[in-house]
């Protein structure tokens, strides 16, 4: 399937703005995730308008009777703030997990990534997490983490202990007006299309 998508997006005129794009297999070996980076909206949204449609279709046809793939499409993000390793500590990425948040619009948004940085003091925890870079939605409706991990193993040993319900971090979500969990998905390092 990922091969699939991935000959979809080769098959596509490289785009103006396209800073680099990465896809990832599900964990579940049904799930593909697509992390792009432009130079600004309006080159996503231009290609969006040229090309996209055409991508969607071929995208579609690879995904045809695969059900429950991904979430609901394309989104447009801004990185809003990260928490790191220190520098030359940050082993190469086996694992990729997408946190997905609903919020109430920015403000909830932008409260809940900074008490984030701000409980874990900017830094990266370790525990096999590597880095995690949290994105707010440009119309402020969703908070994304994405979080590197040294493995699929480390971030279930770290899901079934310290991010359990009644400990601090999810006493502190709880606590954040506007804003609901949506659960994670864990995906396997690059495979298929790198651009850069």
């Amino acid at each position: 399937m990922l091969d699939g998508v991935a000959r979809a997006w080769e098959e596509t005129p490289l785009p103006d703005g396209l800073l680099s794009q990465v896809l990832f297999a599900g964990t579940d070996e049904r799930s593909v995730l697509n992390y792009a980076q432009w130079t600004s909206s309006s080159a996503h949204r231009e290609f969006v308008r040229t090309e996209g449609a055409g991508l969607a279709e071929r995208i579609a046809a690879v995904l045809d009777g695969v059900g429950g793939v991904g979430d609901a499409g394309p989104g447009r993000f801004r990185l809003h703030g990260s928490l790191l390793l220190p520098e030359g500590e940050a082993p190469a990425p086996g694992c990729v997990v997408r946190v997905a948040f609903r919020t109430a619009g920015h403000e909830p948004a932008r409260r809940l990534v900074d008490g984030l940085l701000e409980m874990f003091g900017g830094r990266q925890s370790g525990d096999g997490g590597i880095a995690s870079h949290f994105h707010i939605s440009e119309d402020g409706t969703q908070v994304v983490n994405y979080s590197e991990w040294t493995d699929a193993q480390s971030h279930e040993r770290v899901a079934g202990t310290q991010l359990q319900d009644g400990g601090a971090v999810m006493r502190f979500i709880a606590g954040v007006e506007g804003v609901e969990p949506l659960g994670f998905r864990r995906y396997t390092a690059p495979r298929g299309l790198v651009r850069a």
